[in-house]
């Protein structure tokens, strides 16, 4: 990005130690689950489609389901033309989940902390987000429903 590029991102939480930067064009739509579960479903009836959703935070604390009114999040993924899968899903844990306007003179480069699953990292309001490979994620769901 140029030092005067803007994006429009939404940032996901994604466990206690993973938050996602994502474009907001990439996403179809943030999903309310009715559950009380505190594991969100790894299929998602969504619009007429069964939706396979990934949680990166199954091992963490940071909770997927607000137990008091019985709702769970999960952001749902325009997928690429030719996969497996049209759509998938990503469980949303924790606070954090916002839409924002970045300049890139915000952003602090961290690429050298991007996780497996991501093709850069940044650092922004001294929060590190990942970039994740929204590509290999979908070729992971769509085996996950295969399964």
């Amino acid at each position: 990005m140029s030092d005067d590029a803007i994006t429009s991102c939404v940032l996901i939480p994604c466990s206690d130690n993973e938050k996602w930067a994502v474009p907001q064009n990439c996403l179809a739509e943030i999903h309310v689950v009715n559950s009380i579960e505190e594991t969100p479903p790894s299929l998602l009836e969504w619009r007429g489609r069964e939706v396979p959703v990934v949680d990166f935070g199954a091992e963490s604390d940071a909770p997927w389901c607000e137990q008091r009114i019985g709702t769970g999040l999960v952001a749902i993924f325009l997928g690429l033309e030719g996969e497996a899968c049209e759509y998938w899903g990503v469980a949303i844990r924790g606070a954090g989940l916002d839409v924002v306007t970045l300049a890139s003179a915000e952003l602090v480069d961290a690429s050298e902390e991007a996780c497996e699953h991501a093709s850069a990292a940044f650092k922004y309001n001294d929060v590190l987000y990942q970039v994740p490979d929204l590509d290999g994620l979908q070729k992971r769901a769509a085996k996950m429903a295969a399964a």
